[in-house]
C-alpha cells in the first residue's frame, strides 16, 4: 500500500455540550462545534478526523473549516493517488492557514491508511501503542475555593498530575495555586497562564513559587506568543522549566525557539500546526535539540484526542501528555477510541485510530452541513 488513492471525502458540523464551563485567561467554553470528515481509499479502507472550532487560537470556525475541507483540500485529495507523506504535503500546500482542518483531514488519512494495513496508527508510525501514557487533568480558572474544589475531585479521579489554568493578575494566581496545593497536596502541578503575564510578571510569579516550594513541573506560555524574546527571558531568569505552547505553531517555530533557547520545553498540537506529519517534524526538531515535548490539544472530541495519542505513542521527544479534553464532554461520540483506567490512557489494539467503521456522530445537533466529494 505504498501509494494511496482517495475517492472521496465528506464533511458535517455538530454541537458536544461540556459536562461543566472550560476557562481559561482567553476564553470560556460551555459547548464545542466539531467539524467530522470522513476519508475513503480506494479498497474500501475508510478514516475518520475531526476538528474544533477553536477562534481564540487558530482563528477558525466551523464554517471556515469546512469550507476549506469541502473546496482546496477536497480538490488536492480526491482522485490523487500518491504516498502517505505526498497526500499529507498537499494537504498543507492546499491553502493558506486553516490548521485545524489540514490536520482533521490529515487524521483522516492516516487513520485510513493504518486500517489498510491492519495495524493501529501508532505502530504504522514506527511505535508501540502499548506505551505508558498517563495525562493530567485541567483545572479551570475561576476563584480559589471553587478551582480547589475542582482539584480534589480530580484526584479522587485518579489524576495524579493536574494542570492549573492561571493568567492575568500574578498575586490573585498566588492565591488560586496556594488553594489547589492545600486541598491536593500530594498532586503534582502544570501551571499554564495562556500568554497572560507580563515578562516581569511571569519571572516575578515564578520566582515565589520556587520561594515558596510548590510542587511545580512547569510554566506553560506566560507571555504572548509573539514575545520570543520576552519567552526567553523568562525561560533564563528562573530554574523551573517553561514551555512553548502559542509560540509553536510549525517546525520553523520549532527551529526558531530551540536556536533562540526561548523555551525548556514543546507544546505539540496537531490542530495548531496543521496534522500529524508537521507534528512529527516538529518532534524531531525538538528531539535533535535535546528539547522535550509534550503531546497537548484544545477543547477537542475523542478522535482528535485519540489521534494525538497515537502520535504520543510514536516519538521518543514526547515524554509529557495533556490530552484530557474529551474528558469535558458531555457526549463520547463514535464508539472506539482510547480508553481510560485513572489517569492513563488505553489505545486499543484495533487497526487505524480504533473507532468502529462506518458512520459516527459528532455532536448531538442535526448537522449544518453534510457534503461529500467523490473521485469523478
Amino acid at each position: 500500500m505504498s501509494r494511496l488513492r482517495i475517492e472521496a471525502l465528506s464533511t458535517r458540523i455538530g454541537a458536544i455540550p461540556l459536562k461543566r464551563p472550560f476557562i481559561t485567561s482567553r476564553r470560556r467554553t460551555e459547548s464545542v462545534t466539531v467539524v467530522t470528515v470522513e476519508l475513503r481509499l480506494a479498497g474500501g479502507a475508510t478514516g475518520i478526523g475531526t476538528a474544533a472550532e477553536t477562534f481564540a487560537v487558530t482563528g477558525e470556525s466551523a464554517a471556515s473549516m469546512a469550507a476549506a475541507l469541502d473546496g482546496p483540500i477536497a480538490a488536492a485529495l480526491t482522485g490523487a493517488e500518491r504516498p502517505l507523506t505526498g497526500h499529507a504535503e498537499a494537504i498543507v500546500a492546499s491553502c493558506a492557514s486553516n490548521t485545524s482542518a489540514k490536520a482533521a483531514a490529515e487524521i483522516a488519512l492516516h487513520d485510513a491508511w493504518a486500517r489498510g494495513l491492519g495495524v493501529p496508527l501508532a505502530t504504522a508510525l514506527g511505535g508501540d501503542p502499548a506505551a505508558e501514557l498517563r495525562t493530567d487533568m485541567t483545572v479551570s480558572l475561576q476563584d480559589p475555593a471553587t478551582m480547589a474544589a475542582d482539584a480534589v475531585a480530580a484526584a479522587e479521579d485518579g489524576y495524579r498530575t493536574l494542570k492549573i489554568k492561571l493568567g492575568g493578575d500574578w498575586s490573585a494566581d498566588m492565591d488560586r495555586l496556594r488553594a489547589v496545593n492545600e486541598a491536593v497536596p500530594e498532586a503534582s502541578l502544570r501551571l499554564d497562564a495562556n500568554q497572560g503575564w507580563t515578562v516581569k510578571d511571569a519571572i516575578r510569579a515564578i520566582r515565589r513559587i520556587e520561594d515558596e516550594g510548590f510542587p511545580v513541573e512547569l510554566v506553560e506560555q506566560p507571555v504572548h506568543r509573539e514575545d520570543l524574546h520576552g519567552l526567553r527571558q523568562v525561560t533564563a531568569a528562573v530554574m523551573t522549566p517553561v514551555m512553548a505552547d502559542e509560540a509553536l505553531t510549525s517546525p520553523a517555530d520549532a527551529l526558531r525557539l530551540a536556536g533562540m533557547r526561548a523555551a525548556d520545553l514543546f507544546n505539540i498540537k496537531l490542530a495548531k500546526c496543521g496534522g500529524i506529519r508537521q507534528a512529527l517534524a516538529i518532534a524531531d526538531i525538538a528531539h535533535a535539540a535535546g528539547i522535550p515535548c509534550m503531546v497537548g490539544a484544545m477543547m477537542e472530541p475523542r478522535v482528535s484526542i485519540t489521534a494525538a495519542a497515537h502520535l504520543a505513542a510514536a516519538h521518543p521527544a514526547i515524554t509529557l501528555i495533556d490530552l484530557d479534553p474529551a474528558e469535558w464532554m458531555a457526549e463520547n461520540g463514535p464508539a472506539g477510541g482510547y480508553t481510560m483506567h485513572g489517569s492513563r490512557m488505553v489505545l486499543p489494539s484495533a487497526p487505524g485510530l480504533g473507532f468502529q467503521a462506518g458512520r459516527s456522530s459528532s455532536g448531538r445537533n442535526a448537522p449544518e452541513r453534510d457534503t461529500e466529494r467523490t473521485t469523478p
